[in-house]
């Protein structure tokens, strides 16, 4: 980055305004040219303006600094060794307190996805209303990262569509430089999360295929694991149930290849859901439990699992099971009932336990009031047919056929949206 963009990002930083910076040295005008890089100041003038903030004149990047700042950038991406991201990262923090290049604009914006792997939203956040103060300053290289990282934090937190828009953008940035396979392959599986997410199943494949060549090239068995899941996620919706399969198996493979247990729990889940929508509960409520009572799985996955054992139990009819799973979910759900990415599970839970109850107004109340909106507003077009269909299958049980009937419409509705995306 050039001087200019260096000063201005080191005023913005300090709270300092233009006219306080450039006071008895330049106009603001000619400061403003400055910073927004259109002009070339004397080394004079910079040397006034960098002591006036406190930083060095010499614009030179350290090399070794620039050397670190790359290593970490490649472990970032990679997201395997969070030890090392983490002492790398102080590592820099310090060599940049020392050296006084706060505007090291690369390591700045990858500083975005530094909070994003440490799940520090908030942070992620602050860092990039901070850089949308300079983001006109960004070099090609920077804008590339900038909407990637920026689509990685609408992803992370439920804005596909969003994210979508801004990975876009990246890719586009992407196709006009020279760019390592790897980068590459990370941008087209992260843009074909995305069009998972929304059930853009085509769109998916399109972009998990290329991705999926270089890491097998690259013998990288734990990203080529993620893309099967993928590839496996997509042709289940494609009612390719073989290919679907198939692919969560081999994803499963590679998990017990690298002795990645999120993966093979992952697989498993898939593997449930597969089994589950093919009408074949028991082999559905095997896969399940295998991640359900596995002692080393995240708890997101945990109560994924224990929430769809729910399911399947009661519709076995095993009311037993189902009322355990309901009472190990309640409380797994008991810290992070409030938290929008556990919403969905706290509804499915709470939906069986007052049917199992036969505490009718509950039942009536969480689906009306809270579950079918929830649903509506995430556009689950599935779950939106099984719960209408559930609550109109109730209201004709009790002889309220106007109520059933507007459900069992709606159901359809639902479905029509789900055949339609």
């Amino acid at each position: 980055m050039g001087i200019g963009a260096k000063i201005k990002w080191t005023r913005l930083e300090q709270g300092m305004t233009q006219e306080n910076l450039a006071e008895g040295i330049v106009s603001m005008s000619y400061l403003s040219k400055i910073e927004n890089e259109r002009t070339t100041p004397s080394v004079d003038i910079v040397e006034m303006l960098c002591a006036r903030l406190g930083i060095e004149a010499d614009v030179d990047v350290d090399e070794r600094l620039h050397e670190k700042v790359l290593e970490w950038c490649s472990l970032l991406r990679d997201m395997q060794n969070r030890d090392k991201i983490k002492y790398l990262y102080e590592e820099i923090v310090q060599m940049l307190s020392i050296s006084r290049l706060k505007a090291h604009l690369l390591f700045e914006i990858h500083q975005i996805k530094y909070y994003l792997i440490f799940a520090e939203y908030d942070e992620a956040l602050v860092q990039i209303n901070k850089l949308k103060k300079i983001d006109d300053s960004f070099d090609l290289l920077q804008k590339y990262y900038w909407y990637k990282f920026r689509g990685n934090y609408y992803s992370l937190t439920g804005d596909h569509v969003e994210a979508l828009r801004l990975y876009e953008l990246a890719e586009e940035n992407m196709k006009r430089m020279e760019l390592e396979d790897e980068e590459v392959a990370d941008t087209q599986y992260t843009i074909a999360v995305s069009h998972s997410k929304l059930r853009q199943t085509l769109e998916t494949i399109e972009y998990t295929e290329p991705a999926l060549d270089v890491y097998q090239k690259s013998y990288n068995f734990t990203r080529c694991a993620h893309c099967h899941i993928l590839l496996g996620i997509a042709y289940r919706r494609l009612k390719m149930y073989d290919k679907a399969i198939k692919n969560q198996n081999l994803a499963k493979h590679l998990g017990e290849m690298v002795n990645n247990k999120q993966i093979i729990q992952l697989s498993n889940q898939n593997l449930g859901y597969l089994h589950s929508v093919q009408g074949n509960p028991t082999e559905a409520i095997n896969h399940y439990e295998e991640v359900a009572f596995a002692d080393d799985v995240q708890l997101i996955e945990k109560i994924a699992a224990t929430t769809a054992l729910i399911r399947e139990y009661h519709s076995l009819n095993k009311l037993k099971e189902a009322k355990e799973m309901i009472k190990k979910n309640k409380e797994l759900l008991d810290t992070n009932m409030y938290n929008d990415e556990y919403k969905y599970f706290y509804f499915t839970t709470y939906t069986y336990d007052y049917a199992l109850n036969d505490e009718i107004e509950k039942f009536e109340s969480i689906i009306k009031d809270d579950f079918l909106p929830y649903l509506r507003k995430n556009k689950d077009y599935a779950n939106l047919v099984t719960y209408t269909r559930m609550i109109a299958d109730h209201f004709e049980s009790q002889k309220k056929y106007k109520e059933a009937s507007k459900y069992y419409k709606l159901a359809n509705v639902n479905y029509e949206e789900l055949v339609d995306i």
